[in-house]
């Protein structure tokens, strides 16, 4: 059935789709952390944050089912959902960040920060890491070095990904932004923005201490630039600590975009930024988004955010997130090949490497350990600049027992698969 299924894939959709696993995962239902494919065998979901607070939520699906059965249409009539959504999302923000605008994808909204960007600054320069990933719009395509464009605008420059295993320090990481922002002046692009993920977390989600990007914001801002957060993966309390990305890392951006778990599958994003920001976009760019902060969407969005809260799934975060990141230093005790194990709240993970003196990453077994840890039920993958960090990001509601349960399948996978 997958072959088929795969054959038939390729037909309609077009070559070089990709799919996890060297042995794709044919999925037909979910439940919380779990997920069944066409065999029924279940599956423990420990990657996938766009069912932020569990796959098929109760309360989430009758949101979207009773909105969907009375009224559904764009911004242009009055409608309370957008106005109570963004009431609830800007109070979790500090001042000034107190406007919102929504759209569907984190792509669409990452877009719509670098034309506030533009507008606030009249610049065109943007720097972003050397291995990150905004979004597949033609200006955002232009941030990522995972999935290059096949021609860079010269209004983009890089500076490398944090790492805190092969540490550099932030005065350094800040003397790179320096020197982005010069080479983007050579060339005649002044700088509008620094745009960043607060966690880092497609470069490998590096432990980086709170106030580690203070000298790199103060250069940007030097420049006349501003800073965009992208929240898209450590936003909504999967942190545990903090219920923002920003938070953890110690600074107020200008402005912070959001994507995936907003729904918990519903296609909803969005940013929040301040009224200043706001009203240049609006003075500078016509924008209209007719999906953008739907009432189904907001409907989606506004239950999510109530789930969070009455579930208390930031706090849940911390906890497990603790307890399973003790599990992996405890496994890497007896598994050498754990170099390092990193995270906050339930995003975390370990880095595999074939020798803990010379760091060296072992890339083709962490590949390796992914697929046999797929084939032991449970899912998971990995990332970073060495694409050898297990990566963990599970539904809020992952329990101890889950933990327990994936520990289980890494250690058996570590002990099984050669190192060579």
């Amino acid at each position: 059935m997958s072959e088929s299924l795969l054959d038939r894939r390729e037909r309609l959709l077009g070559p070089r789709l990709t799919t996890f696993y060297e042995q794709p995962v044919h999925l037909v239902r979910a439940l919380g952390t779990k997920v069944w494919d066409a065999d029924g065998k279940e599956y423990l979901d420990c990657y996938n944050n766009v069912p932020h607070v569990g796959h098929c939520h109760p309360k989430v699906v009758e949101a979207i089912c009773k909105q969907a059965g009375t009224l559904n249409t764009h911004t242009r009539y009055l409608h309370e959902g957008i106005v109570d959504y963004a009431e609830a999302l800007t109070g979790s923000f500090a001042d000034p960040l107190n406007s919102a605008m929504f759209t569907c994808t984190g792509s669409e909204a990452n877009d719509i920060a670098l034309r506030m960007a533009r507008a606030v600054t009249g610049a065109t320069g943007v720097i972003a890491t050397d291995h990150t990933y905004h979004g597949n719009t033609m200006a955002v395509s232009q941030l990522s070095c995972t999935n290059p464009p096949p021609d860079r605008w010269d209004s983009v420059d890089f500076v490398s990904a944090p790492d805190s295993y092969r540490p550099i320090s932030s005065e350094d990481w800040a003397k790179e932004v320096e020197a982005a922002i010069a080479r983007l002046e050579k060339r005649g692009h002044q700088l509008s923005a620094l745009v960043i993920c607060p966690f880092f977390a497609n470069e490998g989600f590096p432990d980086l201490p709170k106030g580690w990007l203070d000298p790199a914001i103060r250069a940007v801002r030097k420049a006349g630039g501003i800073i965009i957060a992208d929240e898209v993966q450590p936003g909504f309390g999967r942190l545990g600590t903090h219920f923002w990305g920003h938070e953890k890392s110690g600074f107020v951006p200008d402005i912070a975009t959001m994507g995936k778990p907003m729904g918990n599958g519903h296609p909803v994003a969005g940013l929040v930024t301040s009224r200043k920001v706001m009203e240049a976009f609006r003075e500078t760019f016509r924008y209209f988004n007719t999906f953008g902060g739907n009432p189904v969407s907001m409907a989606a969005a506004l239950a999510v955010w109530d789930v969070i809260r009455e579930e208390g799934l930031q706090e849940n975060a911390l906890e497990v997130g603790d307890y399973a990141r003790a599990g992996l230093r405890d496994l890497a005790e007896k598994h050498p090949e754990i170099g390092d194990v990193r995270g906050s709240g339930l995003f975390f993970g370990a880095e595999l490497v074939h020798d803990r003196e010379t760091k060296a990453p072992a890339t083709d077994f962490t590949k390796a350990v992914a697929n046999a840890v797929r084939h032991k039920g449970v899912l998971m993958n990995f990332l970073g600049v060495h694409y050898n960090v297990l990566k963990m990001r599970p539904p809020l509601v992952f329990s101890k027992d889950d933990a327990d349960r994936m520990l289980k399948a890494v250690d058996e996978a570590l002990a099984e698969v050669p190192l060579g």
